[in-house]
């Protein structure tokens, strides 16, 4: 698990929660002049994980102003890019930056330069939720610098294209933080930089500006996220890949080669992992395994209990039994207490 800090105004007095939060804002971006008709009474959540000196903090707070003028510009400027990531439950908000102004709504995304004034203003008596991101601009070469400044402010679509790819890839990381361990941040760091380059590229249709690496990586990550959003389509194969994004099999062979592994396997090992969890999930417990290996892709379940077998070492229905008694017993051992001793428990040492 990556290591995080958590705030929530709840854990603070009424009179003080707004004043926290303005701070914690300002730690955490850069000062802002932070307003809120909810300020007696504020609430909001956040938490912080670090990718090195990458910040991620998914956020739902109430209707808030954020706005950073020259004055504060000129008292201090840490040099960063912004992303918002909106996501569902989220109210619209108001973005006005680099000369450009646009309402961005759910799975929108927009970048703002700490460089220059801004003001985001959440919608009157709506929340605002999302994941911000901030990212020292010495990230980004002078070119890739130039590029973004031709985003700033603007509304970029999170479902489609390279915008669905960064926004798949910010919200399954702050959601699964528990699965990525310390070793894993130089690697997802590089991810991100790598997402936020081909992003703005693609926007102002300038990958041919990229090296041919950076495209190709580019161009990976994007049929990646083809394969995890349609993996339980069973007419998903490579050459149905390919051809959705025009390139040939043996091009599609090479973008999988250079990451280690093939297209099919690819496609295959996101199936299995799918039926695994959902096999694992106390909730679907009663749903049929022959069901299970339909929503993951498969027309036989035969097929699909030699591929599970194969990949670990047990037949569907015995992972699923096992599952279930580990669950059982994990259950009972919250319910049954060690008799008492005698002697007082050992008190918690505070954090």
């Amino acid at each position: 698990m990556l290591p995080e800090t958590v705030l929530r105004t709840d854990d603070v007095a009424p009179d003080i929660r707004f004043d926290v939060w303005r701070d914690a804002m300002a730690a955490t971006m850069s000062p802002m002049d932070v307003s809120s008709q909810h300020s007696s009474d504020f609430w909001g959540e956040t938490r912080l994980l670090a990718l090195e000196d990458v910040l991620l903090w998914p956020v739902a707070m109430q209707a808030s102003r954020y706005r950073r003028t020259p004055k504060l510009i000129r008292q201090g400027d840490p040099e960063l890019y912004h992303i918002t990531l909106v996501l569902p439950g989220s109210g619209r908000l108001r973005v006005d930056h680099n000369d450009r102004r646009h309402m961005s709504l759910v799975n929108d995304l927009y970048i703002l330069n700490s460089s220059y004034p801004c003001d985001v203003e959440v919608e009157e008596n709506e929340l605002a939720v999302g994941i911000g991101v901030e990212i020292p601009r010495s990230h980004f070469p002078l070119a890739t610098e130039r590029a973004i400044g031709r985003v700033l402010g603007q509304r970029i679509p999170g479902q489609e294209g390279f915008g669905a790819v960064l926004a798949h890839f910010l919200s399954h990381l702050v959601a699964r933080n528990s699965a990525h361990q310390p070793s894993d941040v130089p690697r997802l760091k590089q991810i991100l930089l790598d997402l936020v380059t081909g992003l703005v590229a693609r926007e102002l249709d300038a990958e041919t500006a990229l090296s041919k690496e950076m495209r190709q990586r580019n161009k990976f990550l994007l049929i990646r996220s083809y394969i995890n959003r349609h993996y339980h389509d069973p007419g998903l194969t490579p050459r149905t890949v390919a051809a959705a994004h025009f390139i040939s099999p043996r091009q599609l062979h090479r973008l999988f080669e250079a990451e280690g592994i093939t297209a099919a396997a690819y496609i295959r090992g996101r199936r299995l992992a799918e039926a695994r969890r959902r096999l694992a999930d106390p909730a679907q417990y009663t749903t049929s395994i022959q069901s299970i290996a339909r929503r993951c892709g498969y027309t036989s379940a035969a097929h699909f209990s030699r591929s599970f077998s194969a990949a670990y070492g047990m037949a569907p229905r015995e992972y699923r039994e096992l599952e279930h008694r580990q669950q059982l017993d994990t259950e009972l051992r919250t319910l049954i207490r060690p008799p008492a001793t005698g002697r007082d428990p050992i008190p918690a040492i505070p954090a």
